[in-house]
């Protein structure tokens, strides 16, 4: 699971959306964004669809991938 709290390109904040995570200064949650890449849209579809700009969809990415490379090795071992 990743920390999103370590993203500085999202944001929690109670009462919004349930607290949920989303980009900062938008409405907009990062979970479907990730859903609709898993489906196959671009980041220009979602950038035509959700109020997010490209470089808040990479920035996104970028730290998700990071985070994958943290994963310690006795995961891989079981």
């Amino acid at each position: 699971m990743l920390n999103w709290s370590e993203c500085p390109a999202v944001e929690s904040v109670p009462g919004r959306l349930s607290g949920a995570w989303v980009f900062r200064g938008t409405r907009t949650p990062v979970q479907p964004i990730f859903e609709s890449l898993e489906l196959g849209e671009s980041i220009l579809d979602l950038t035509n669809t959700f109020d997010v700009t490209e470089e808040q969809i990479k920035a996104v990415l970028a730290f998700a991938a990071k985070s994958l490379d943290k994963i310690p090795a006795y995961v891989g071992s079981i």
